[in-house]
C-alpha cells in the first residue's frame, strides 16, 4: 500500500511517499527555521503562508523525483492536529483537494502519535518483537509517555505539566545567547562543559509521581546565567548541567514506567529531541531491552511519519464514516490519559 503523507502542523512543510508503513519511497521537507529566526520563534501567520506557497511545488517535485505516478497512490494522509490551526488548515485543504482530484481516500492523522510511527521507518524488525512497547514523544511541543500494545494503541501514562522538553532547550538556548532554534546549539555547547561544575535541581524527584516538568529547571538556568560571569566556559557548564537534568528526568521516569508495564519488549523514542546524541547514549545505557530511535531524517516533523501512521490506522479500520475533520490545536489529553484506547 502506497500512501502520500502531508505535514504542515508548524514550521516544516513536508510530503512523503511511504509503502506499507515502513519503507520510504521519497521524502521532501522544507524547513522555515531561517524565516522565523529573526523573531526567535515561529510566527503562525507567516508559517501558514509559507506552507501555502510551498505545497504545490513540493508535490510536483515529489512525483517527478520519485518516478511514481499519482494514480498509483492508494490514499492520502494529513496531519489533523495538534498544531498551529492556520498551518493545519493549509495542509488539510491541500490534502482534501488532492483527494478529490485523484479520487483517493483521505486519512486524518494525529501528529503526535505519528512521531512514534516515524521512529519505525526503515526498521526491518518484525512488529511483534517491538510491541508491546513504552514510547516517548519528546519534541518542542510535547513530552508524552505511552504504553502501546500495538502500533495504533496509545495509553498515555505521563506528560509534562508545563514546558515540553524541546521547548525548554530552545528557551535555554535563548538565555545563553545561542541562535534559534536552540536545541542543537545547546547540545553542541554542552559537549564543551565539565561535569560537577554546576548542580541543577532534580525535577519531579518523587518516583511515584509519573509526570514531567521543565519550568523549574528553566528558572534554575536563568538564575545560573544571571549569577555567572557569562564566559564561554561558564555557558558551556550551564548547558552541560541543564542537558543532563533535562534528559535525566526522562530516563528516571521511564524507569518507573517500566515497573508499571513490565510486559514492554522495547522502548521507542521519537520527536525532535530524539536527535540529541547524549539522549541516545543515556537511553541505551540505562535499559536492557532494545531502544529504537528514528533516523535523524525523521526526528523532526516530516511527511513520512504521517503516511506511516495512516497505514497502521488502515490496518485496523477502513471505515471513515465517523471521521471528525475539524483540525485541532491542542493534544486531547483527557481522551488518552490512563485509558486503554486504540484507533
Amino acid at each position: 500500500m502506497l500512501l502520500l503523507g502531508v505535514e504542515s502542523s508548524c514550521d516544516e512543510t513536508a510530503l512523503a511517499l511511504v509503502r506499507d508503513g515502513r519503507h520510504v519511497v521519497a521524502s521532501l521537507i522544507a524547513s522555515q527555521a531561517a524565516v522565523h529566526a529573526k523573531w526567535g520563534g515561529v510566527i503562525p501567520e507567516i508559517a501558514a503562508r509559507e506552507h501555502l506557497t510551498a505545497l504545490n511545488k513540493m508535490y510536483d517535485q515529489l512525483i517527478d523525483e520519485s518516478g511514481v505516478s499519482a494514480s498509483s497512490i492508494d490514499a492520502i494522509a494529513v496531519s489533523q492536529g495538534p498544531g498551529l490551526v492556520g498551518c493545519l488548515l493549509v495542509g488539510a485543504a491541500f490534502a482534501k483537494g488532492l483527494s478529490q482530484a485523484l479520487g483517493k481516500p483521505l486519512i486524518p492523522v494525529n501528529h503526535v502519535h505519528a512521531h512514534v510511527s516515524g521512529a519505525l521507518l526503515g526498521i526491518d524488525e518484525p512488529l511483534e518483537n517491538i510491541f508491546p512497547t513504552l514510547s516517548l514523544v519528546v519534541s518542542g511541543g510535547h513530552t508524552n509517555l505511552y504504553y502501546m500494545k500495538h502500533a495504533t494503541h496509545f495509553e498515555l501514562l505521563a506528560h509534562t505539566m508545563d514546558d515540553a522538553c524541546g521547548e525548554s532547550f530552545d528557551k535555554v538556548g535563548k538565555m545563553l545567547g545561542l541562535p534559534y532554534p536552540g536545541g542543537p546549539h545547546v547540545e553542541a555547547l554542552a559537549k564543551q562543559g565539565s561535569p560537577g561544575k554546576l548542580q541543577m535541581p532534580r525535577m519531579v524527584e518523587r518516583k511515584s509521581l509519573l509526570t514531567f516538568s521543565y519550568s523549574g529547571l528553566k528558572t534554575a538556568v536563568s538564575h545560573a546565567v544571571n549569577r555567572s560571569s557569562q564566559t564561554d566556559t561558564t555557558k558551556a557548564d550551564i548547558a552541560y548541567s541543564f542537558q543532563e537534568e533535562a534528559l535525566g528526568q526522562i530516563v528516571r521516569k521511564l524507569s518507573s514506567a517500566m515497573n508499571l508495564r513490565p510486559a514492554a519488549r522495547s522502548i521507542i523514542v521519537a520527536g525532535g529531541v530524539a536527535a540529541n546524541s547524549r539522549f541516545r547514549s543515556m537511553m541505551s545505557a540505562a535499559f536492557k531491552i532494545p531502544v529504537w530511535f528514528p533516523s535523524l531524517n525523521y526526528c523532526s516533523d516530516n511527511g513520512a511519519m504521517i503516511a506511516a501512521m495512516a497505514y497502521y490506522q488502515q490496518q485496523v479500520t477502513s471505515d471513515d464514516s465517523g471521521v471528525d475533520w475539524d483540525v485541532f490545536s491542542r493534544y486531547p489529553f483527557e481522551r488518552y490519559l490512563a485509558k486503554d484506547l486504540s484507533y
